[in-house]
């Protein structure tokens, strides 16, 4: 039997995910809110800010100029830890002595700059552990990835609730950014050794075509630009709602920090049960099919939502999460393989880059959008066309109607695209 020179690098690579997803739990949702909310930021401003993952997935079309066919593990190595280590100061800012405004601008810059460069390096790092991975088992690679990633947030969310709560009932919130940016420090040590001590294929040669080549043969590729509006329906319809979700909870909703990690806690094991079944599932069958699936358990989420109120709250928002936790067991990876399945090996790491910009860019100004939305109702009153309702009930409805344009596109442009066979 031939040897494996790989199998570790793999196992690093599903380290390394699920540090980085331990990393993004302190930057989104609730503990992004906690954040925000001690600067004095606007809802608005929440979720634009929040959205900003999105926007800097326009710049990953950056990758594929700087790296092109090139090894990419020193680059993105040095990279992602400075995104991370980005993040770790966001939780030193509420300490720095200066005035509030200058706080919020060094708050932005650090997130902004945190953003732009973690997404500059994420179809580089993809593509170099992808490389690792037999084509026949990515569905089910990517799901054993995502769980124990999911497993582990689950457990490590609820233990920073409770020392978020515990603090923060003493009166101490202070005291709980001190405890996270520590926290996150040593992730990022611990993340920066997953990439250190991964290996890495030697890129294959090829005659290849320039990356401004391969781009402006993606562009003209009809078929390849039907894929690409999966994602970009996708960002506009989710990116409606769910940066606007991590306040409504902390805010309106009225949920403890420790509430909040149930919640993730139970969303984590949602989306590890799916996960595998809905790999397998893509395996035998197609990405495509399987993020029908997903997609359709999005949309009745964010139905569900629409009618979550704070009398009903922990009920109502604990289905949506699940139902929305369902269809993100198979969306990221099935936007993913999408490409995958229907471009060219030589081709992958320009498209997905290329299909990341574009989506980023649609969320990010979705987003913008939005939020002038949840601004004029929240300074109606909590009323809409005449009714008394929260923003986000809104934002919910309309994401729901998009996701719907979502499912009913795939099913009559992206699985009429043929598959492309590629070795190994």
């Amino acid at each position: 039997m031939e040897k494996d020179f790989y199998r570790f690098s793999r196992v690093m690579y599903i380290l390394e995910a699920a540090f980085e997803y331990f990393i993004s739990i302190f930057v989104s949702g609730a503990y992004f809110a906690k954040l925000t909310n001690a600067l004095g930021l606007s809802d608005s401003m929440t979720g634009i800010l929040s959205s900003l993952a999105t926007l800097g997935c326009s710049l990953q079309i950056l990758a594929v100029f700087l790296w092109g066919n090139k090894r990419v593990k020193r680059s993105v190595t040095v990279l992602h830890s400075l995104n991370q280590l980005c993040f770790t100061l966001l939780y030193v800012v509420p300490f720095v002595s200066i005035p509030r405004s200058a706080k919020i601008v060094v708050f932005v810059i650090l997130i902004f700059v945190g953003r732009i460069v973690n997404n500059l390096v994420q179809s580089p790092k993809i593509n170099w552990f992808m490389s690792l991975v037999d084509d026949r088992k990515r569905g089910r690679f990517t799901a054993n990835k995502e769980i124990i990633s999911l497993i582990g947030g689950m457990i490590f969310s609820f233990a920073m609730g409770n020392v978020m709560d515990r603090f923060e009932e003493s009166g101490n919130i202070k005291g709980a950014f001190v405890i996270c940016g520590i926290t996150l420090f040593v992730l990022t040590l611990l993340h920066t050794a997953t990439l250190f001590l991964s290996r890495e294929k030697e890129p294959p040669s090829t005659n290849a075509l320039s990356s401004k080549a391969l781009l402006s043969d993606l562009i003209r590729d009809p078929s390849f630009i039907k894929i690409v509006l999966v994602s970009v329906l996708w960002n506009i319809a989710h990116c409606v709602t769910t940066p606007f979700l991590g306040v409504y909870q902390i805010k309106e909703l009225g949920f403890s920090m420790v509430y909040v990690s149930i919640l993730s806690a139970a969303y984590s094991i949602c989306r590890a049960l799916f996960s595998r079944p809905l790999g397998k599932y893509a395996d035998k069958h197609s990405f495509a099919q399987m993020l029908n699936i997903c997609f359709g358990a999005a949309m009745i989420g964010f139905t569900v939502n629409v009618f979550t109120v704070p009398s009903n709250g922990k009920v109502f928002y604990a289905i949506y999460y699940m139902l929305y936790a369902i269809g993100m067991a198979g969306i990221n990876s099935g936007g993913i393989n999408l490409i995958y399945e229907r471009v060219s090996r030589e081709k992958r790491v320009c498209a997905l880059a290329l299909k990341n910009s574009i989506a980023g860019i649609a969320g990010f100004f979705t987003t913008l959008l939005a939020g002038q939305l949840i601004d004029k109702i929240q300074a109606d009153g909590n009323r809409f066309l005449g009714l008394n309702v929260y923003a986000q009930q809104v934002a919910s409805a309309i994401s729901a109607i998009l996701v719907l344009g979502v499912i009913v596109y795939l099913n009559t442009v992206v699985t009429k695209i043929s598959v492309v066979k590629n070795d190994g």
